[in-house]
């Protein structure tokens, strides 16, 4: 486990703390908010251009369009980017001509916002925040709008305690609108918070939706179901969504998160299909593209899955996806290839961490395996603080592993294994840790239990840690009869 490819001159230096994300990467300064009572004109120097200037017209996009991506973004569902770029630019327009218009500016935040979710770049998010801080300036009261595009900010950000508080503060002002509903959610349980999570889903489940909101409703209730570890249940309310989706984009996005379901329990043709019928929807699903690499990769068709990864990473560079591609460079033994994306990797990072994106989860992955695991245990513990999700649970088990920590480590990997902790999420990764954890203290039993769980639940879940689960079955005696080919 340790013969991992190092990144040379990429671990993180060694410098003051910085507030609350990261100790020691590097962060270059951000613009900063501006301070209450500050005209909502000077705002206009942070559009893009840096300067007010003569209005551009949008791009060639009609106003049916322009009002499709109007209503998902105050509605909180997936947009096109081209229709997203065409009411960027027709909001701009509209602060400009009349900077004192809350509404305009809180669209504009918000659909901001939905650009950085969508493609990954961290740029847009200090303009959302910056527009949506001022509509709540000019408008204090009953702005619902400017605090659900803050709660989707923080929620790109994942600044879930930030997504938290505007999220209950947006369904306190409006309790029946069904849109401030699924962010909330999202936030609880990126907080750990499962009791409320599935809560909330319940209220959102009594209300009256409409048939146009019925699809996005089914998406949270799946990822909630998903959490529990109820798969079938998940993927059924997933189907349902994408056969009710309004818009193509909608639809991609539904589609999508059947893939990933099918890729989680190993189902690669299941996968690659929805992973593809998403990506011909919308050619800009970067979540589709990336996994459409995936699945090509534990297929065997290795040449596919590295066109297909470095296609997402040329259109919507994400780290987790340079990072994967990494990985499948190194189970490879193509060193300078991982090394090269590895570096990507940090570099993405710091461009996250500019932006305000909260990158500690990843940081403490790429540290405890490919870095300095010590590293990954005190970025991941306070992590844990601030937000104690089961993804945070997992990375922080396996980094106290990485660092000889195993006793602590195995209570984060029952954290994120047990259901009754809310670790109920099958996961073939979390089982894997925990196995190798177990298999360390000398847990035999138990660890053969869980390597044995982690290959049942997706055979090809980790081009570098299959064969390391296969190895140590073997060396406990108990091999799965059809073990799955090398990744």
């Amino acid at each position: 486990m340790d013969n991992r490819v190092g990144v040379r001159g990429t671990s993180l230096p060694s410098e003051p703390p910085a507030p609350r994300r990261s100790r020691r990467w590097p962060r270059r300064v951000l613009v900063t908010a501006l301070a209450g009572g500050v005209a909502a004109g000077a705002v206009l120097t942070l559009l893009p251009g840096g300067r007010p200037h003569r209005a551009v017209p949008p791009p060639a996009a009609g106003p049916q369009a322009q009002a499709q991506a109007l209503t998902a973004v105050t509605s909180g569902l997936p947009a096109a980017l081209p229709q997203l770029g065409a009411l960027i630019a027709l909001q701009e327009q509209r602060v400009r001509a009349q900077p004192r218009d809350a509404r305009a500016w809180a669209v504009l935040g918000a659909a901001y916002a939905a650009r950085a979710r969508r493609t990954a770049d961290p740029a847009d998010c200090p303009r959302a925040e910056q527009a949506l801080q001022t509509s709540l300036r000019l408008r204090t009261a009953q702005n619902t709008e400017a605090l659900d595009g803050l709660t989707a900010l923080a929620l790109t950000r994942r600044d879930f305690p930030a997504a938290k508080r505007y999220g209950e503060e947006a369904l306190k002002s409006a309790p029946k609108r069904w849109t401030a509903y699924p962010p909330l959610i999202e936030a609880y349980t990126g907080l750990g918070d499962y009791k409320s999570a599935r809560a909330t889903l319940d209220k959102l489940l009594g209300l009256r939706t409409g048939a146009a909101a019925r699809p996005a409703v089914m998406a949270r209730a799946a990822a909630v179901y998903r959490d529990r570890g109820w798969r079938e249940d998940a993927a059924a309310q997933l189907a349902d969504a994408a056969a009710g989706a309004g818009t193509p984009a909608e639809q991609a996005a539904y589609l999508t998160g059947l893939g990933q379901l099918a890729w989680e329990r190993g189902d690669l043709q299941d996968a690659l299909r929805h992973f593809e019928a998403a990506v011909r929807l919308d050619p800009d699903q970067g979540a589709a593209l990336t996994g459409r690499g995936r699945v090509l990769a534990a297929l065997g068709r290795t040449t596919e899955a590295y066109e297909a990864y470095r296609a997402a990473l040329t259109g919507h560079p994400s780290p987790q996806g340079a990072y994967e591609l990494g990985e499948l460079y190194e189970a490879r033994g193509m060193t300078e290839q991982a090394r090269e994306r590895y570096d990507q990797v940090l570099e993405l990072v710091r461009r996250g961490m500019a932006g305000g994106v909260d990158e500690e989860l990843l940081i403490g992955r790429y540290e405890a395996d490919h870095g300095d695991p010590q590293e990954a245990v005190e970025r991941l513990e306070a992590e844990w603080e601030r937000q104690p999700g089961t993804e945070v649970a997992d990375a922080l088990g396996w980094a106290l592993h990485r660092a000889g920590d195993d006793e602590e480590a195995l209570t984060y990997a029952t954290t994120a294994t047990d259901a009754t902790k809310g670790g109920g999420v099958r996961s073939a990764l979390y089982a894997f840790h925990r196995g190798m954890i177990e298999l360390e203290l000398d847990e035999q039993a138990p660890a053969r239990r869980h390597l044995q769980q982690a290959l049942r639940f997706n055979p090809y879940f980790s081009p570098l840690q299959v064969p390391v689960a296969q190895e140590a079955l073997r060396a406990l005696g108990d091999v799965p009869e059809e073990p799955p080919p090398s990744a």
